[in-house]
């Protein structure tokens, strides 16, 4: 049953993924055939939209990937969980997140980037399956935490993919200043950059989704604390992931603040999004990977 699900939920999204490339680079080609420089086409044009069956589709694919996390993950009553199955959660809110933000704004080229790391993801249990099962699992406040994590990772992970794609806009920006056309001479990327939203746009989306996370990173941590003091009667556990989740935190509220006080932005804020992010990565995916991957330990 298991492979089917995962099966399914490759074909879904790379399906969706291939469409969606295909559609782009055919609206991609055409300016050019009509005579017109890659770079100069309009940007609406240059938006292949997903449509109602796109959206449906993938409705389907994040329902199917949902059932597939929900059975590998919560077989029979206990929790097998490890670095591959945190970053397949995390990019199926991730890849849930767009689809609610599609219907408010135009992210059809986040979609190209998002769809196949969603596709890629969701097999990563796969290869890594050496995970240890939690026997904790059933205890309503750490299911209550797991929650919100993963949310929050979801969440953090589309906002670190919103600020790598903006600084490739600004970097565009940049090299077209003082040039008289918009033609910059990358093909397909300068068309796939036609395709995402202005970066104003880009930046009240991303601040919007850093809030967000950030409100759900600290409840995170808050329920964390009381389930670990639940569990073995101490609040805090000073060790590599506790340390890493709190560096990330007080990371994204130093650039909540600085933005809401003096309106920070720009590269520089970008790459403290990134940075708080690679942070939160190092807290649970990355210091699981190194641990059942690299140094065949289960790790809480």
């Amino acid at each position: 049953m298991d492979i089917v699900l995962y099966a399914l939920t490759a074909l879904l999204y790379g399906g969706l993924a291939v469409a969606g490339w295909r559609a782009h680079r055919h609206t991609a080609v055409e300016p050019a055939l009509a005579g017109v420089p890659s770079g100069m086409a309009p940007a609406r044009k240059m938006s292949p939209d997903m449509g109602g069956l796109g959206r449906a589709l993938l409705l389907v694919a994040l329902l199917v990937h949902g059932l597939l996390l929900h059975t590998t993950i919560f077989p029979q009553n206990a929790m097998v969980f490890g670095f591959a199955f945190a970053l397949s959660a995390m990019f199926w809110l991730g890849a849930g997140i767009y689809w609610i933000e599609s219907f408010f704004f135009p992210l059809d080229g986040l979609r190209l980037l998002v769809l196949p790391l969603a596709c890629v993801a969701s097999l990563l249990p796969l290869v890594f399956g050496g995970v240890r099962v939690l026997s904790y699992s059933a205890a309503p406040m750490f299911k209550l935490h797991f929650l919100i994590a993963n949310i929050a990772y979801g969440l953090f992970a589309i906002a670190a993919l919103h600020a790598v794609l903006m600084l490739m806009l600004e970097r565009r920006l940049q090299r077209m200043r003082g040039m008289a056309t918009r033609h910059t001479g990358n093909g397909w990327l300068t068309s796939w950059l036609d395709t995402l939203p202005p970066l104003l746009t880009l930046e009240k989306l991303l601040f919007r989704l850093i809030a967000a996370g950030f409100v759900l990173l600290t409840l995170t941590l808050v329920s964390g604390i009381a389930f670990n003091e639940q569990l073995v009667d101490r609040a805090l556990r000073f060790d590599h992931k506790t340390v890493f989740a709190f560096v990330s935190w007080l990371m994204f509220g130093a650039l909540l603040t600085a933005r809401r006080i003096s309106g920070w932005r720009g590269r520089a804020a970008l790459r403290w999004v990134l940075a708080s992010f690679a942070a939160l990565l190092l807290a649970y995916v990355g210091s699981r990977f190194v641990f059942e991957v690299l140094l065949h330990r289960a790790v809480v």
